[in-house]
């Protein structure tokens, strides 16, 4: 696998609904870095990601529910110059070696 092929995603959710909130959040947790309450960084190749996706419309209430995913691009070019935190920022997977 190359990095060229895996992407950072920023994940962010606005679920009111305690139970699918908590489904949402366990559910990211296993693909990526919590990096705030409702913020992740996934890295993910395309059918890693469309896994994702087709999970989160199962635990998700489309109707009421949102999530926003943005691709931050190939981690080849450097997703970390891609953010800045202002004040302490958290840890999170780098952009070391990829385990899979």
């Amino acid at each position: 696998m190359t990095a060229d092929s895996v992407h950072r995603f920023l994940i962010a959710y606005d679920i009111s609904d305690d139970p699918r909130r908590s489904r949402v959040a366990k559910t990211l947790e296993s693909y990526g870095d919590r990096i705030q309450y409702s913020v992740f960084l996934v890295d993910a190749k395309p059918a890693k990601l469309l896994r994702l996706r087709a999970v989160l419309r199962q635990v998700m209430d489309l109707n009421v529910d949102c999530a926003l995913i943005c691709d931050l691009g190939p981690l080849s070019y450097g997703g970390r110059r891609r953010m800045e935190f202002l004040g302490h920022p958290p840890q999170y997977t780098d952009e070391g070696p990829l385990i899979l």
